[in-house]
């Protein structure tokens, strides 16, 4: 399919063809077929609920329909930590965040640590990597890092531009994010070149930028990314009568740690509901190219006779909030930020089946490891998707008994003044704060109030207790928040020391500076006084 645009109706069309042809290999037992080759193509913060009804009504994603057409979709999978390069610390360790101590985007796993890509290598297949990785420590920004390290500072600083659009190009430009592209290009000649050409099994990894939001350099170079940008091409992909208009609360009824997030996130002024229903619109159509990059890669599986052969999935890191509860962004638990994408088909797949489990990302380690019949490592915090995937008893899988009802995720980043914990279980999504008592928590019915406007905490104490005693079972989260603010506290100490006399000048001009240079006396006494 390259430099013929991205996977259009009639390519779909042949792949459907193929599929129902018998392209398929039938399950089989597990040592009388070659092992599966694994392509897993990870995205940056699409929304999983646009992945089914009704999400899927508001843009037109055909790969990701024919991924389920073919395959599996997982109605409840979540980020185990709703920002960049701690979810993706968790997905390539199989370890919770609070294991790998992966505090915020400055902070992931060692250079050295063993990810499940390197065990497959080691076991006998060819590995190779194209684009976005992030997750290992020392990457972003720097005033990523210091607006995670000053959260607990008693100062409220704008950190991002406002959240805007912007229209680029002309009705036939498809290539918006172009570095994108040049990577899925990449791993199309791979698989074209290479890996036709294999006698061993191999695991391909693409990682996409896309739908992240662009950089806004109008509001100075250390702002951040506000700014949603697409083509015409990609917006007519959108069914602009189906993009909602979120219900916000009033800025007083606000959660607490919400109400930061928003004024953080240069949410809490007025905003119309056109340029709300933009915001939404655009970043529709850039999930809409996201998918035509992996409409390239399924078309090269196919056009290679690979595709038979080969398991794909499809994942982001996280989702994006995209305005819903007066905010942009990730690093959050509600829904649109916290709920991710995750597809599956190929050998021995199930096709057509919609999994309610709830499952996170700390499974995809296992699950390769169970995909190329390597022994699992019992310590890991995910379990093995396969037996949910191919309606395998879990006990003829899994040693390690039976997976858990609840996912489990956690935030220690920037935007947020507080240390927050999700468990999600059944219909209900429990959310605690920081030690416990000195924040409320959040307790929402996702049956009930699926866009997660009431916090029935309140209401239903009984269900608040039970749930708390789960996540205290899970994580000691009074223990890891306090060792989070001791964490910030160190290294804002050491990154001051190391700036000594610039540091004043250097903190007035992070990603804050417009609201931190009307008074900078003041906020420098802030963090004095915090210290």
């Amino acid at each position: 399919m390259r430099g013929r645009g991205p996977l259009g109706q009639a390519a779909l069309a042949l792949l459907l063809m193929a599929a129902g042809a018998g392209a398929r290999p039938q399950p089989t037992g597990p040592g009388d077929q070659p092992r599966s080759n694994v392509v897993l193509v990870a995205c940056d913060s699409l929304d999983g609920r646009l992945t089914f009804f009704p999400g899927n009504q508001t843009v037109d994603l055909p790969s990701i329909n024919f991924m389920k057409r073919h395959g599996t979709v997982f109605l409840n999978a979540y980020t185990n930590s709703p920002i960049c390069c701690p979810s993706r610390a968790a997905m390539w360790s199989g370890l919770f965040t609070h294991l790998t101590e992966s505090w915020n985007n400055f902070k992931g796993l060692d250079p050295d640590y063993v990810t499940w890509m390197d065990l497959m290598e080691k076991h006998g297949y060819r590995a190779q990597k194209f684009g976005k990785l992030d997750f290992t420590s020392g990457h972003h920004s720097v005033s990523n890092r210091v607006e995670a390290w000053t959260r607990d500072v008693d100062f409220l600083l704008r950190q991002e531009g406002r959240p805007m659009v912007k229209l680029t190009g002309h009705r036939k430009h498809v290539r918006v994010m172009e570095a994108d592209w040049q990577n899925t290009d990449k791993a199309v000649n791979w698989i074209k070149e290479e890996a036709v050409n294999l006698t061993q099994p191999f695991i391909l990894y693409l990682g996409l930028n896309l739908p992240h939001p662009y950089p806004s350099p109008y509001a100075g170079e250390n702002f951040g990314s506000s700014t949603f940008l697409t083509s015409p091409y990609w917006l007519e992909k959108v069914n602009h009568e189906a993009v909602k208009i979120p219900k916000w609360s009033s800025l007083s009824e606000m959660h607490p740690v919400d109400y930061y997030s928003s004024y953080t996130k240069n949410c809490t002024e007025e905003f119309t509901k056109e340029e709300v229903r933009n915001i939404r619109a655009f970043y529709y159509a850039m999930c809409a190219e996201t998918d035509a990059m992996l409409g390239e890669i399924i078309s090269a599986l196919r056009d290679t006779g690979l595709l038979g052969k080969t398991i794909i999935i499809f994942t982001a890191d996280h989702g994006e909030l995209a305005m819903e509860h007066r905010q942009f962004y990730k690093m959050s638990m509600y829904e649109g930020s916290s709920h991710v994408p995750l597809l599956v088909m190929g050998p021995g797949v199930r096709e057509q089946q919609h999994i309610p489990n709830v499952v996170s990302l700390v499974d995809i380690y296992p699950t390769m490891l169970d995909i190329a019949r390597i022994p699992v490592p019992q310590n890991l915090s995910g379990y093995s998707l396969i037996p949910l995937l191919c309606e395998k008893a879990e006990s003829e899988v899994s040693p390690r008994g039976l997976r858990p009802s609840w996912v489990l995720s956690e935030f220690h980043g920037c935007n947020v003044n507080s240390s927050m914990y999700m468990l999600r279980t059944g219909k209900w999504k429990y959310i605690a704060y920081s030690d416990g008592s000195s924040v409320p928590p959040q307790l929402f019915d996702l049956t009930a109030d699926p866009d997660e406007l009431t916090n029935v905490a309140i209401t239903f104490p009984v269900i608040v207790h039970s749930l708390d005693k789960i996540l205290r079972s899970i994580v000691n989260y009074p223990k890891v928040s306090s060792s989070v603010q001791e964490y910030n506290k160190q290294q804002f100490i050491s990154w001051k020391q190391s700036l000594g006399h610039n540091y004043s000048s250097v903190i007035a001009n992070l990603r804050w500076h417009q609201d931190w240079l009307k008074n900078p006396k003041k906020y420098e006494n802030a963090i004095d006084k915090w210290l």
